[in-house]
């Protein structure tokens, strides 16, 4: 008999929505999430790797906000890429290729069953509190220096949702501008990229990631 007290894994979670690019936590805050790529800093020489630390330590000096650096390790998935090669082998009419081609994927799939291929994706996630003050209904916004009139007008109208967006985007461009310095770049995290994202960290070992939709 099924316990009813059980409770779904988002219950337990402070993500309230995900949408356009931002993930909204319960208390209102937003985070967006960059993917970094990496640098092989042992091929580096001793000069280049002097410079590169150099400009991260004036890159984290630099910023007024705070940001989380995540690591993520996970077993690859080779199941997408057999798949891939099955169907170039059914329309390969050459009997020796199809031979050879029949050997590789059993080699691949031999070896990572006998040896754990690791992936590893660096992301950076930068919040964005709104001001309790942009409430309508606060205190602040009820005093005179307050309202809504006396404040500057935007391009986005009356949604605080872009308003807000728009000074995570300006975060954004700090942390982007600042990691290409010393050759590390980043992308930002779809909708549909941050629901895999967050379903994998809180579900390790489901394959099936829902649909944003």
């Amino acid at each position: 008999m099924a316990n009813k007290t059980t409770k779904a894994t988002q219950d337990f979670t402070s993500i309230k929505e995900i949408r356009d690019q931002v993930v909204i936590l319960n208390d209102g805050s937003f985070r967006a999430v960059m993917i970094a790529s990496s640098l092989n800093f042992s091929l580096k020489s001793s000069d280049e790797q002097t410079a590169i630390i150099m400009q991260y330590q004036n890159f984290l000096n630099s910023l007024d906000f705070d940001i989380q650096i995540f690591i993520q390790s996970r077993k690859l998935d080779i199941r997408p890429y057999l798949k891939l090669i099955e169907e170039r082998l059914k329309n390969q009419t050459n009997d020796l290729i199809k031979i050879q081609t029949r050997e590789y994927m059993e080699f691949i799939k031999s070896f990572t069953q006998s040896t754990k291929v690791m992936t590893k994706n660096f992301f950076i996630v930068i919040p964005y509190s709104p001001p309790i003050f942009q409430d309508r209904n606060s205190l602040w916004a009820k005093l005179p220096f307050g309202r809504k009139k006396d404040r500057p007008k935007t391009d986005q109208g009356d949604d605080p949702f872009e308003e807000n967006k728009i000074q995570l985007e300006q975060r954004m461009s700090v942390i982007e501008q600042g990691l290409s310095r010393f050759g590390v770049n980043t992308a930002i995290l779809g909708t549909e990229e941050l629901v895999e994202l967050y379903f994998r960290v809180f579900n390790p070992g489901e394959r099936d990631v829902p649909s944003a939709t």
